[in-house]
């Protein structure tokens, strides 16, 4: 999921780097200060996806994690509602209000002399016409995720950045409308994204579908609530925004905001990195919380936490080499070149330490410790950071701003290790301390049994490792041969069916027994074969046909089956 998911974060980033770009080179440094001013608006809307694309991620994590069909379809459908909602009444409140809101941004008053005004609204009134469409690719995201369609996200990130380069390029050299022409650019290429995406959700195979009768004010209530903590990280980066343009502007005027701007744009190519593993490690966790599958909580949190220090600390070395250039890049003013290549270089020390506190404070939203997430959130993007930046500022000037960066998130980074630390009483940096669940989570690892399959050869073995298996715990004997024939006979049938195309396929079997009952839950990477669906539409055909799985079904108490991720996901309850 990795890959995908870092180009999904870069959609919002993406435009906002090839603008910034062409407006540096082309339009001048007033340009780019309109920009640096534009950019909270930018993320306001940013905010808002990104709290419904969480929300969706957490709320569809627990429908499909427990196979709730018609809970996945109310999220699907009420996430669809609300975008439509947030993303035309915002665009229009900033196309009435575009006046006072620049001079809120910091952009001044409009008057003849003050240039720098009038380019902030033209770029805000460009870029908000693509209001909907950005919104929309946000929340689409999760959701292609969960059902595998990672191509298609690809060609979406591609279409939407080639399609950028070539309306910017088209608004400089031709149609010269400025700073309106490159919001708009970015908008046009907003709904190319939109369209390569939403097709997939008109296709026959799409698992979630829209159904207006399941809308319920408890269910968007819910929705925004499992999507608050990212809310309150993103306002928190709007107001750490708006704070330091202030301060940058009296410390060292438009060059410094300028810099600014170049440091931010870049920064946020290089925070796709960071995202995309903390947005993997909030699915994920989701999901395997919602099943209480430990062991599966505990290999992410040695896994993600591994992804983040080694991808964003190999961004960092390439971006302090590369620092120069891609400043260079984006403005030509010697008078901002040099203070922004300098904070780009204080800058990226940031990123190991925000990669960890971001990919944690994701991975806690997903475990519901929802408190605890928000409070980095605010540490993280806004309190511990401004006041590094401010005091440090006070020493040393704007470079004392950027140190703020790095300052912030080491601060942010110790907190969370002591608060840890402190709960679980134990002073540790191993997966079971930082995966923080509650003392009774799960069944425990005694009740438990997780076995893979790769071949026919591994069926046998692992049919009678689980008959022992429930021997082993007292089981009945009726329940240990029952449990051997239905991995003997749905495992043989994934072969059989599934691993026909070349491909590498696996099938996961996990074994718990809780509560008095024992469960088996069968998941593969194979193509996506829904076996309740099937016996109910060929329930009148040959009697002998399928009879192992008809047989199965018949024998256990309850049947459960849901795809998400791209995995078939059967559970059994004998």
């Amino acid at each position: 999921m990795l890959l995908t998911q870092i180009l999904s974060a870069m959609t919002v980033t993406l435009c906002m780097l090839i603008d910034s770009i062409m407006i540096g080179r082309f339009l001048g440094l007033d340009s780019m200060s309109a920009y640096g001013y534009s950019t909270p608006v930018l993320l306001v809307f940013a905010a808002v996806g990104s709290m419904l694309s969480a929300g969706i991620q957490v709320m569809c994590g627990k429908t499909m994690g427990v196979g709730d069909k018609e809970g996945t379809n109310a999220c699907f459908t009420v996430s669809v509602v609300l975008t439509v909602l947030f993303s035309v009444v915002g665009m229009a409140a900033v196309l009435i209000f575009t006046d006072p809101l620049c001079t809120l941004l910091g952009a001044g008053q409009d008057t003849p002399d003050n240039v720098v005004f009038g380019l902030t609204r033209d770029y805000l009134r460009g870029f908000i016409i693509g209001a909907p469409a950005f919104m929309a690719a946000q929340i689409m995201v999760p959701y292609m995720q969960i059902s595998g369609s990672r191509t298609r996200l690809v060609a979406a990130v591609i279409a939407m950045t080639i399609g950028d380069v070539l309306f910017d390029i088209l608004n400089v050299f031709v149609v010269k409308k400025g700073t309106f022409g490159m919001g708009l650019a970015s908008s046009l290429s907003y709904y190319i994204a939109f369209t390569i995406g939403v097709v997939y959700f008109f296709k026959k195979e799409c698992i979630f579908k829209l159904r207006p009768a399941l809308v319920r004010l408890r269910t968007c209530a819910a929705l925004m609530k499992d999507g608050v903590p990212t809310l309150i990280n993103q306002v928190s980066l709007v107001l750490l925004t708006l704070l330091l343009n202030k301060l940058l502007t009296s410390l060292g005027g438009s060059a410094a905001v300028a810099a600014y701007s170049v440091i931010s744009t870049v920064g946020n190519i290089c925070y796709s990195f960071s995202s995309g593993v903390a947005a993997v490690a909030l699915t994920l966790s989701s999901i395997f919380y919602a099943d209480e599958d430990k062991p599966a909580i505990m290999e992410l949190v040695k896994v993600m936490l591994k992804n983040a220090v080694v991808i964003c600390g190999a961004v960092t070395v390439v971006i302090i080499l590369a620092a120069k250039p891609l400043v260079m890049l984006f403005i030509q003013d010697m008078s901002a070149v040099d203070m922004a290549i300098l904070g780009l270089r204080l800058f990226v020390l940031s990123l190991v330490p925000c990669a960890l506190n971001t990919t944690l404070k994701n991975y806690y939203q997903g475990v519901d410790r929802v408190g605890f997430t928000m409070s980095i959130s605010v540490m993280q993007n806004f309190a511990l950071t401004a006041l590094g930046a401010f005091v440090i500022s006070r020493f040393i000037g704007v470079k004392g701003v950027w140190l703020g960066f790095v300052t912030g998130e080491t601060l942010t980074f110790a907190v969370i290790c002591i608060y840890v630390f402190i709960k679980q009483k134990k002073f540790s940096f191993g997966a079971k301390v930082f995966a923080f669940l509650p003392e009774n989570f799960g069944a425990a690892d005694s009740d438990c049994l997780d076995l893979s399959i790769t071949s026919a050869d591994d069926v046998v073995k692992v049919s009678e490792r689980a008959a022992n298996f429930c021997q082993e715990r007292g089981l009945p004997k009726r329940t240990g041969s029952l449990l051997a024939l239905a991995i003997e006979e749905l495992s043989n049938n994934i072969i059989d069916y599934g691993f026909a195309d070349g491909k590498s396929h696996s099938i996961d079997i996990r074994i718990v027994v809780e509560n008095g009952a024992t469960i088996l839950r069968i998941r593969d990477n194979c193509k996506s074969f829904d076996p309740l669906k099937y016996l109910e539409l060929h329930h009148d055909d040959d009697p002998v046909a399928h009879i192992g799985l008809k047989m199965v079904m018949k024998l256990v108490k309850e049947a459960n089956y849901v795809n998400s991720l791209g995995l078939n996901n059967l559970q059994l309850t004998l």
